[in-house]
């Protein structure tokens, strides 16, 4: 394939960075009064505003030019339909699938999906009214009160982050826990919060196999039969999520109580699958399927909405502006609202296990930085610890501000006061960075403080921003499952788009692999066991000194 880089939409794109690279945006601002208007998108009460962009008219043509030439329609096609587009593992890539609200079939190996799709959909159903109505018992007759989700990555992030940000619709007589740090510390702690005779375990492995989980889930399970003593009391305490009967069997939990999943699901695309299933019971299935369905809406914004009009795609483009012609490598995910605090964890995994890639698709090194580096924290709390580097600091970082602007919770004097003090602090932000402050503005600042003029003087360089620090504000009328799924999706497929563009596979992750692989030859060594595994000078030394002092 021809370097992206060699083609005539790229080079119009460097020939155009040269030419406005220096533009403020408070002059792009100026010239264009309609400015907003022309640079934010909405589907329904769902706002997008990237006019706080170095971009202008032209930038997005240009953008969009290469959009065209990547043939982003013709790949978005290919996933929806079922192609294999995971080349590397040759799979399909149908996470989409798994909240489609048609009839229209999904053929995979000459094979509808959907009815499978639909049966374990059935049976999350089922499974979570009967913890929820209370006829499913734990061994002693007594209700399911405690929810513990034992996972990693995407069996553990996604879940999670959902069941945080939405925690006003949860049943109120549940509890949950998310396990997932092979660490001794994290199933401990939790354990000292349960009760074994309300206590169910969800085990999420696709394999049954992977080591974090697995050694969790048996730790689980030894504690719970500390206090159960019979083996066959398991069965009413353990589910699984996975696709290995023999290794779900062996662990004491009843076929009937597997939920499976399929190999064209990835781990980090995973929460609208069975991987879910702690959703489902928490917030209940009713809500389960609303999360799916303002993906669906996504989905199909995405998949028709042109270009031009494109939410994910005119984000993506935006993004590799900033990646490889500003050669701005990270990006802050900064959500104005607690219950989405989990929100750029959940992100790093998205976007940084899927687009983090030196190798393109036919196997060469790629000619394009890829993947930035995804962090932040939920406001107000980040302008207390990071905000400083992001308006004073020598590398920008391209923010995205997400906000709902009504809150679930009433506070203050007038009920909402918290939230518009939150709101404040988000436009706040976006404002300053973008216009900054301007020498003469800090003068003229100073000299309502009483200082001298030499003092003002000093102080000046400090006080002062240079702004033109770009920001995405995304604004929704309220944090609902639907606008959650919205959310989720936007940004699934925003990753999607720029992994086409810099011709990456966005859907597997071998260097996680290599890690595991490694940690397997390594233990061995810890547990002093014989091995002929040998490592270079540095780890040989670091295993013999934690043997020595563990």
């Amino acid at each position: 394939m021809t370097k992206i880089t060699d083609s005539a939409e790229w080079k119009a794109l460097e020939k155009h960075y040269n030419e406005i690279k220096t533009t403020e945006m408070r002059d792009l601002f100026d010239d264009d009064k309609d400015r907003f208007d022309n640079f934010h998108l909405n589907l329904d009460d769902f706002l997008v505003d990237f006019s706080k962009n170095r971009i202008t008219k032209t930038t997005s043509k240009l953008l969009n030019d290469l959009a065209g030439k990547v043939k982003i329609d013709a790949w978005k096609k290919k996933q929806f339909s079922g192609e294999k587009i995971n080349n590397t593992e040759n799979r399909a890539v149908l996470h989409t699938a798994l909240r489609s609200q048609d009839e229209q079939p999904i053929i995979v190996d000459g094979l509808d999906v959907k009815p499978e799709i639909k049966k374990t959909l059935e049976q999350v159903k089922s499974f979570s009214e009967s913890i929820n109505n209370g006829t499913w018992k734990g061994y002693t007759g007594k209700k399911i009160n405690t929810i513990v989700n034992i996972g990693i990555g995407g069996s553990d992030l996604g879940p999670a982050m959902v069941c945080k940000a939405l925690k006003p619709y949860a049943h109120k007589d549940l509890n949950i826990h998310f396990v997932s740090n092979v660490d001794a510390a994290d199933l401990s702690l939790t354990l000292e919060q349960c009760d074994p005779e309300t206590t169910l375990f969800i085990v999420a492995s696709k394999t049954f196999t992977t080591q974090e989980t697995m050694t969790n889930a048996f730790s689980a399970r030894h504690w719970f039969l500390s206090h159960a003593k019979n083996n066959q009391e398991v069965a009413k305490h353990f589910v699984a999520v996975s696709t290995n009967l023999k290794k779900v069997e062996e662990f004491g939990i009843h076929e009937k109580n597997m939920f499976i999943f399929w190999d064209w699901v990835g781990g980090r695309y995973s929460l609208w699958s069975a991987i879910g299933l702690s959703i489902a019971i928490y917030l209940g299935f009713d809500n389960f399927k609303q999360l799916h369905h303002g993906a669906y809406e996504m989905d199909q914004h995405f998949l028709n909405a042109p270009i031009e009009k494109n939410i994910p795609v005119q984000l993506a483009l935006i993004g590799v502006w900033y990646i490889n012609f500003f050669k701005f490598n990270t990006q802050a995910i900064l959500p104005y609202d607690q219950g989405l605090s989990l929100l750029p964890s959940y992100l790093q995994q998205a976007d940084m296990e899927s687009n983090g890639k030196f190798i393109d698709r036919d196997g060469h090194r790629v000619c394009v930085e890829t993947g930035p580096v995804i962090w932040g924290e939920s406001g107000t709390n980040g302008q207390h610890a990071f905000y400083q580097l992001i308006h004073q600091g020598t590398q920008f970082v391209p923010c995205d501000f997400i906000m709902p602007i009504k809150s679930h919770y009433d506070l203050g004097e007038q009920k909402n006061t918290h939230h518009k003090i939150l709101m404040s602090n988000l436009i706040a932000q976006s404002q300053s960075l973008m216009m900054g402050k301007s020498i003469d503005e800090a003068r003229a600042e100073l000299l309502n403080t009483g200082l001298s003029d030499d003092e003002i003087e000093s102080l000046l360089p400090h006080c002062s921003f240079e702004g033109n620090r770009p920001s995405n504000t995304i604004l929704f009328e309220k944090l609902t499952p639907i606008n959650l799924g919205r959310l989720i999706a936007l940004y699934e497929h925003k990753i999607f788009v720029q992994g086409i563009i810099w011709n990456i596979n966005s859907f597997d992750q071998w260097g996680v692999e290599y890690g595991k692989q490694i940690a397997r030859l390594v233990l061995p060594k810890i547990k002093g066991e014989k091995t002929s595994s040998c490592f270079d000078g540095s780890t040989n030394n670091l295993i013999d000194y934690i043997k020595k002092n563990c």
